[in-house]
């Protein structure tokens, strides 16, 4: 239903799930599919196509992936493999963000990893990780974590990433989408521990 345009809000509506948990299954079929986004963008006519010049490029990058076998380094001494490298960065972003063309993606669909980010992959993974701990240890009967003056390494590891997301929370850096998924697994995530409550059993 995505990929045919339908905003994440109709399919949740039409399965009767909520919002964010359609969202959440989302991120891991994009994360597993990098086309897509871009079939949903071009199905939902909201973003314009490439431009020839544009589409061109693309052909350039491509023809430079295959030739030498890798793909373009942004720290290398040539500029022209550094040029390439930031515009497959951008696409990469793109694609990351949800506004990847399908020109875009059908294209770059015959370069194997190119849209792979280990970094950011790694770091997407541990967040749902930690996530799901959290909701673990809460479901245990224990209170909110503490970051400082924990009874375990546990507590202590869970401690520091909530309030970690609190803090981004707080400075308007916490995506949207992973707010919804801490409101809706962990109720009450923001707000923490009530000062001098005792821990639950």
């Amino acid at each position: 239903m995505y990929r045919l345009g339908l905003s994440r809000k109709r399919i949740a509506d039409l399965v009767g799930a909520e919002p964010a948990t359609v969202g959440y299954h989302l991120v891991i079929a994009r994360r597993q599919d990098l086309r897509l986004e871009a079939a949903h963008m071009a199905a939902a006519g909201t973003k314009p196509k490439p431009s020839a010049s544009s589409l061109a490029r693309m052909d350039e990058v491509i023809a430079w992936i295959e030739a030498e076998g890798k793909l373009p380094r942004e720290r290398s001494e040539n500029k022209e493999e550094r040029s390439m490298a930031r515009w497959l960065s951008d696409r990469r972003r793109e694609a990351a963000q949800g506004t990847l063309h399908a020109a875009y993606g059908e294209g770059l669909a015959r370069v194997p990893g190119w849209g792979w980010n280990h970094r950011a992959a790694a770091e997407e993974a541990r967040w749902h990780r930690r996530l799901a701990q959290l909701v673990v240890f809460r479901e245990e009967g224990n209170d909110w974590p503490r970051h400082k003056n924990c009874d375990s390494e546990r507590e202590h590891t869970l401690g520091v990433w909530v309030h970690a997301q609190r803090q981004k929370h707080r400075h308007g850096e916490l995506e949207a989408e992973k707010v919804k998924l801490l409101d809706t697994a962990v109720p009450g995530w923001q707000a923490g521990r009530t000062r001098g409550r005792l821990t639950r059993r």
